[in-house]
């Protein structure tokens, strides 16, 4: 399973370590700093990988500094870059954490190298085929997020890949956002269980069979809000396409709302009068409160922040890690794949379309 628990120097045996690679985060050095800051507050140990000279003040209680000046960018091809350069701070952070020095892996650099680095450093549990990454979607109105998956570790998908994802995200949603029953959907053009690719109409039909999830059906994209479901599984190319689409828009309608409350005397006025609620709507849809995107189906546990993560962002990518460890999500995410047969029987299926 994951790595074995790692507590730090002089402290409880139980306390979650985070590997952080400090290296690549675009807000710079403030915001790595006030960000670990906070995690570490919270109490759990963070060990940073990165100059020992820039981050030398947060070396105390329970933050360790661990000297490390190479960095993966995101212009560089990741498999090449991870296997030839084991000095760079993600290499080294998700070796830490294979090592059992930390339990955890956090990294808001490049995405790419993050994947390839934990992929290559924690392994995969055994009967998954394809780790998935996924990302906590929040929304106005509803009491949690949603989580979606994939959304880029994959993008050619087949039909057992999905089936596999949908276990994924419903041991997480169950182990780490506390949903007792997580109603999975099928990402597709219409709910009816033929519409869709040839692709999604055959894991909805193994879905609809399967045991130990509850599977919604099929959802269209503009059921992706509904507060009645928890999980939503696609491919990680459609994935990625919809979650850049929603960050988009709600920054667009953010902007349009402010350029409205700016247009004239009297809208500014309505603006003070709306601007503790739209403060509140704000807060809800920053990608920073959730912290980034976890990529499930590994021994251990990694997450992928945001490059452009400010300090809230930073330590709640953290603060994910130490707490998806703490839920035991790997190792519940494993049992749930064991029980229900999917591993072995999407294994096998995989090795017969390849005959």
């Amino acid at each position: 399973m994951g790595a074995p628990a790692a507590g730090p120097p002089g402290g409880s045996s139980d306390r979650v370590t985070v590997a952080f690679d400090a290296l690549g985060a675009e807000a710079g050095v403030d915001a790595v700093s006030e960000g670990v800051a906070a995690a570490a507050a919270d109490g759990i140990a963070v060990r940073v990988f990165g100059p020992e000279s820039v981050f030398s003040g947060l070396g105390s209680g329970l933050v360790e500094v661990i000297d490390t000046t190479a960095v993966i960018g995101n212009d560089e091809e990741p498999v090449r870059a991870v296997r030839s350069r084991p000095e760079a701070s993600i290499v080294r952070a998700a070796a830490d954490v294979a090592a059992g020095r930390s339990d955890a892996l956090a990294s808001p650099g490049s995405t790419g190298a993050t994947m390839t680095a934990a992929l290559f450093a924690l392994k995969r549990i055994r009967s998954v085929q394809r780790p998935a990454l996924a990302v906590e979607i929040p929304a106005p109105g509803r009491e949690r997020p949603l989580l979606m998956l994939d959304v880029g570790a994959n993008a050619d998908a087949r039909a057992s890949h999905l089936v596999q994802f949908a276990y994924l995200g419903s041991a997480f949603a169950a182990a780490v956002l506390g949903v007792e029953e997580p109603r999975v959907g099928l990402l597709s053009v219409g709910s009816e269980a033929k519409k869709g690719s040839a692709l999604v109409v055959e894991a909805h039909e193994t879905l609809a069979g399967a045991s130990g999830i509850d599977f919604a059906g099929n959802v269209e994209g503009r059921d992706l809000l509904d507060p009645d479901l928890e999980v939503v599984v696609t491919d990680g190319f459609t994935g990625n396409v919809v979650l850049k689409t929603i960050e988009g828009t709600a920054r667009a309608v953010g902007d349009a709302v402010g350029r409205a409350a700016r247009s004239n005397p009297l809208a500014a006025t309505g603006g003070l009068l709306l601007r503790p609620a739209l403060g509140g709507l704000r807060h809800e849809m920053d990608p920073d409160a959730t912290g980034g995107a976890i990529l499930l189906g590994l021994r251990g546990v990694a997450v992928v922040g945001h490059g452009s993560s400010g300090p809230l962002g930073i330590a709640n990518q953290i603060r994910l890690a130490a707490r998806s460890v703490g839920e035991r999500a790997v190792e519940r995410t494993d049992e749930l794949i064991e029980s229900s047969g999917v591993g072995r029987s999407a294994i096998r299926a995989a090795k017969e379309s390849e005959a």
